[in-house]
């Protein structure tokens, strides 16, 4: 295989010479498959009053709304850190009351978790234009990795009721909620333990990535120039089997590529 870095493999029209460019290195990255059970649901507050009227309640619908994630240096561990992830989810279910209409639940969702990755060590401190404040925590500090967190929003597996004094609550009247997230409910949440209280397992991917800045040497071949006017979009076609049929046939969902190395089976 030629080097694609070499000029001497390029025809005279792809030679650039070499940039140096700014990017983020993944140091350590991880994927997890979290099954996540009897997670409390804290409802608004009329949603709260539909269930503790109603016959039975089912989750429907699972949204991550934020994560939050603040990242600590390991002190016996060097170039290790502790990534605590905070996990804000927006659950949407019903209220099954009889013959009557089932009302519409909506409520917060609070998962915790913790990640050991390693970040590398960086012993220059770093300064940016960018963020000029002279802020006293942020004066003499550790240059801390970028953590990095991807998921999609989970699945509600299962969902069920518990019935005030069935089980005791742990943890008083529940977590802090931070405003920013509470504004996003129409209405105020109810986090009182003496109600009845409706738990879901949610199942959930994400990956985990620790980044530092890094001065990188890349061969540049060209910029990119879009290939097509904005003018030329047909539009959205008004008949639904129109639409369809410009979707492409999913080739490999029906006949999978053999992985690489994998010999014929008899």
């Amino acid at each position: 295989m030629p080097d694609p870095t070499s000029n001497s493999s390029r025809s005279p029209q792809e030679r650039r010479d070499a940039v140096r460019i700014y990017t983020n290195q993944i140091e350590d990255a991880c994927i997890d498959k979290d099954c996540i059970e009897d997670l409390r649901v804290y409802l608004t507050e009329p949603s709260q009053q539909a269930l503790n009227t109603a016959a039975n309640a089912r989750a429907r619908n699972a949204e991550l709304l934020h994560v939050y994630i603040d990242v600590e240096p390991i002190a016996y561990n060097r170039g290790h850190y502790t990534a605590d992830l905070t996990f804000f989810y927006r659950i949407t279910g019903e209220a099954l009351c009889g013959p009557v209409r089932p009302l519409p639940l909506v409520g917060l969702a609070i998962f915790n978790k913790r990640v050991v990755l390693y970040g590398g060590e960086i012993r220059a401190k770093v300064f940016s234009s960018e963020d000029n404040a002279l802020v006293p925590e942020r004066l003499f500090r550790d240059h801390l990795p970028t953590c990095t967190v991807e998921v999609v929003d989970p699945m509600v597996l299962s969902s069920a009721i518990q019935e005030v004094g069935e089980r005791e609550p742990a943890g008083g009247p529940g977590p802090e909620i931070p405003q920013v997230v509470s504004a996003l409910f129409e209405a105020p949440l109810c986090s009182d333990p003496n109600v009845r209280r409706l738990f879901v397992t949610l199942g959930q991917f994400s990956t985990v990535r620790m980044e530092r800045g890094a001065q990188l040497m890349i061969p540049a071949y060209d910029f990119t120039v879009p290939d097509r006017s904005c003018s030329d979009d047909p539009g959205t076609p008004d008949e639904p089997c129109d639409l369809f049929a410009k979707v492409d046939f999913p080739t490999e969902v029906f006949y999978p590529k053999p992985e690489r190395g994998a010999g014929a089976r008899a």
